[in-house]
């Protein structure tokens, strides 16, 4: 008899080891059952793939699709925002980024890039683009920002340069500003004169050229002192300052704060003259006088000062 308690570990069996034959038996009773359960299904998926594949099923998508359904549908997607989740989930298992990859490495989409780049309504935006008044002021905005820049830049390294040797007030500027500002003027002159000594080269060569070759030295020399001397002291006597020497903010004015005239410009262009010939040596004085002058500003009376204080 049976006391209620549970069983001890030494009476469980496993289930079918007492009664092998029985669960044999039952295992074979059910046998036909699943047999026929197999092929039942096989039928009804038969039946199923038939079903959709006949014109009525067809027929009754259609008329389904027609009606209300696909908006409907359209408005629980996006009211459960199912599109936003499979994105979200796309993104979080990397799939998009590979999907994304794949697209842009494709042959198809660098088809459609040549054909989008060689179509005549990008070449038309494109133009229009170009010829646009905001491009043309935004690449002048950046390319004059930049130009300030370099020239602050210049300018500040210069005045370092400027304090470090040589003596005076910071007012003045001093000799490594001057310097910059001189060879800027030099070069811009030069290229003036370039272009003018070309034309008159055209001109002789028609009359069959100029000699001798001593007079043709002459001559480029005085035409390049003229040049010279006219670009100074225009310069200087109407505006105070040289295009070098507004790059470097510094012009040129007398004891009384204008600028010189004509007649003392012309003095002080001759006098620089001099001071460049011995190897620069009129420029020294910079260096130890009070207000930084060379000897053109002795001879004319002249300071240069830093134009923006």
């Amino acid at each position: 008899m049976s006391d209620g308690s549970p069983p001890s570990a030494g009476d469980r069996r496993p289930a079918g080891a007492g009664g092998g034959l029985a669960g044999a038996a039952g295992r074979a009773t059910f046998f036909p059952a699943k047999a026929a359960a197999r092929l039942w299904r096989s039928e009804l998926d038969a039946a199923i793939d038939a079903a959709l594949r006949s014109p009525e099923a067809e027929e009754v998508i259609d008329r389904a699709l027609a009606g209300p359904l696909p908006e409907a549908l359209a408005r629980s997607l996006v009211r459960h925002h199912v599109a936003e989740r499979i994105a979200a989930e796309l993104a979080r298992s990397g799939e998009l980024d590979r999907l994304v990859r794949e697209a842009l490495a494709s042959q198809a989409a660098m088809d459609l890039t040549d054909n989008a780049m060689g179509s005549d309504a990008v070449k038309h935006a494109v133009a229009v683009l170009a010829a646009s008044p905001e491009l043309r002021n935004a690449i002048a905005a950046q390319s004059g920002g930049l130009a300030d820049d370099v020239m602050g830049a210049v300018r500040t390294a210069a005045g370092r340069l400027d304090d470090r040797v040589g003596r005076g007030n910071p007012p003045y500027a001093g000799w490594a500003t001057r310097a910059i500002a001189l060879v800027t003027d030099l070069a811009v002159a030069a290229v003036v004169y370039a272009s003018a000594l070309g034309v008159a080269a055209l001109l002789g060569s028609l009359v069959g050229g100029l000699h001798p070759t001593w007079l043709v030295t002459l001559v480029l020399t005085v035409g390049w002192t003229v040049m010279a001397g006219t670009y100074f002291a225009v310069f200087w006597s109407t505006v105070g300052q040289t295009p070098g020497m507004r790059l470097m903010h510094v012009r040129v004015q007398t004891a009384a704060g204008a600028p010189p005239g004509a007649g003392r410009s012309l003095v002080r262009f001759a006098l620089t003259l001099l001071a460049i010939i011995p190897l620069f040596a009129g420029f020294l004085p910079v260096l130890v006088d009070r207000r930084r002058r060379s000897i053109a500003d002795f001879g004319a009376g002249t300071v240069v000062v830093h134009d923006d204080g």
